[in-house]
């Protein structure tokens, strides 16, 4: 993983700008995949070290927690959420929601700002 390079002169976290990082992350490690249950936990590794090493090259002064989960499709759907306790002023979150017609993948990023 790439080594963390100190806070740029942006401030606040860009939720948008996370999504687009953590999208082309999954498209790159699941696009043209089909759904096999030996390969989940390689796939899910690679999608949240990818995601967080893209993310700290952003060079903010954040602490990045990320999440990934991978489920075949089915008729029953997959529902998640997450709840957080922090300055909203400063801190983010966004989530990606990824599918193909075997699988199903979701990605929370959660971004808590280091004060110095």
């Amino acid at each position: 993983m790439e080594e963390y390079q100190g806070p740029c002169d942006e401030v606040g976290f860009n939720p948008e700008e996370a999504h687009n990082i953590v999208k082309e992350c999954v498209d790159g490690i699941l696009g043209g995949e089909d759904y096999n249950q030996e390969n989940i936990n390689q796939w899910t590794a690679n999608i949240v070290e990818q995601s967080i090493s893209h993310l700290v090259k952003l060079g903010k002064a954040y602490k990045y927690i990320v999440t990934c989960a991978v489920v075949q499709r089915s008729a029953f759907g997959f529902h998640t959420a997450s709840s957080c306790f922090w300055d909203t002023t400063s801190d983010g979150t966004c989530t990606v929601k990824w599918e193909n017609r075997t699988m199903n993948c979701i990605v929370n990023v959660f971004a808590i700002a280091i004060v110095l």
